[in-house]
């Protein structure tokens, strides 16, 4: 998980002080929203996804150029807390604490520029004054990203993202003295 262990800390006071105090229910919901959108983003999985893009480029008037790129990169998945409205977090008269966390996304995708390498790359014996095209490359990178990032999603990616953002939040709150945390899907009321 990215989160500093002061962010947790402060997470888990700022959840004992609203939860905690008698105000009106809607005061500490509204409270520990504002509180918890401060944190922004909650990474909660990470992936390490390596994938083998080729690319063929015809040149003119004849001949070809061709790339094969190992890519290795990094998908990092979670929620964005900030994405929380008034009415996400709901404390009932029973005592119990309902959540509505925003669906999990991936966050981040970046190459690991170290693991990344090209395998092997050829312009045609019959065009040797063809010159290598800088752009061929990033193309190549790009695609290594984007089939990074489906091959996450395809892995369960988000669903992991999620369970895990539960846990983190649901341990959280149990910190901070609140005896149950329900969960409720994004989208529901």
């Amino acid at each position: 998980m990215r989160w500093t262990l002061a962010a947790a800390a402060v997470l888990a006071l700022l959840l004992a002080w609203t939860i905690g105090r008698n105000a009106q229910r809607d005061a500490d919901s509204a409270a520990i929203v504002a509180q918890v959108r401060q944190l922004n983003q909650l990474t909660t999985v990470e992936y390490t996804v390596e994938r083998v893009v080729g690319i063929r480029e015809p040149k003119q008037p004849l001949g070809e150029e061709s790339i094969l790129l190992i890519v290795r990169a990094r998908v990092q998945a979670g929620v964005r807390l900030d994405r929380l409205k008034e009415g996400d977090v709901v404390k009932r008269g029973d005592g119990a604490t309902i959540v509505r966390l925003p669906r999990p996304e991936i966050l981040e995708v970046a190459i690991d520029e170290k693991q990344t390498k090209v395998w092997d790359r050829r312009v045609t014996w019959w065009t040797p004054w063809v010159p290598f095209s800088l752009d061929l490359e990033k193309t190549a990178r790009q695609r290594g990203l984007d089939a990074a990032r489906e091959a996450a999603l395809e892995m369960g990616i988000l669903n992991q993202a999620e369970r895990n953002a539960e846990t983190s939040i649901r341990t959280l709150l149990e910190l901070a003295g609140v005896k149950t945390v329900e969960f409720v899907p994004a989208g529901t009321s």
